[in-house]
């Protein structure tokens, strides 16, 4: 079994985020030893909300113009109303969601972060979830919308709102483990080939 130290997860944030959508997936990663990265439009504290109420602020390690997707394993999108819809009018941000997909690297996204993952036209198809005001855009992007916690379909995660984030952690910590291992497992039979 590969070791989570060896996963280097992406978090892409700004202004209006959720504040436990970020933090608590963020320390679940942190706790199980995988190295996180924070990236944001600038490198300026970010503030995040309480559903409708200022909360804490966090500062990015760097900006999304400055990542490098070859170096993660995987993206993490939190939710908040206004942060993925200030992202979703970066192209870098979006471009970085084109990438991870491309890649076929997990991404996991929370409450109205799927609004990025269709900015990025990577949604038809797929089975997901989100916050219930988006998923008629979802439907209308192509998705298979269902209300449910926390929905895995191939390398996409979503959930719907913070009381899901205990079986979101859960679900991301078991797909970054089932991706090592798989990783590694490929890499033994190319090693014994």
């Amino acid at each position: 079994m590969a070791e989570l130290s060896q996963a280097h997860v992406l978090i892409i944030a700004t202004d209006g985020f959720e504040q436990a959508e970020l933090f608590e997936p963020r320390k679940a990663l942190l706790d199980a030893g995988v190295k996180v990265t924070l990236a944001s439009i600038k490198t300026d504290p970010i503030q995040g909300m309480v559903f409708d109420e200022k909360g804490d602020t966090i500062t990015p390690d760097t900006t999304l113009d400055e990542v490098d997707t070859e170096d993660f394993t995987a993206l993490l999108l939190p939710g908040g109303v206004g942060n993925p819809d200030k992202l979703r009018m970066n192209d870098r941000a979006v471009e970085i969601v084109e990438e991870f997909a491309d890649d076929g690297k997990l991404i996991a996204a929370i409450c109205h972060a799927p609004w990025l993952l269709i900015e990025a036209d990577v949604v038809d198809g797929r089975r997901m979830t989100s916050w219930p005001s988006l998923r008629v855009d979802l439907a209308n992007a192509g998705a298979d919308v269902v209300d449910e916690e926390v929905v895995r379909d191939g390398p996409f995660i979503t959930s719907r709102k913070p009381d899901d984030i205990p079986a979101f952690n859960r679900a991301l910590l078991a797909a970054l483990q089932e991706d090592l291992d798989d990783q590694e497992a490929d890499e033994d039979e190319t090693a014994d080939a």
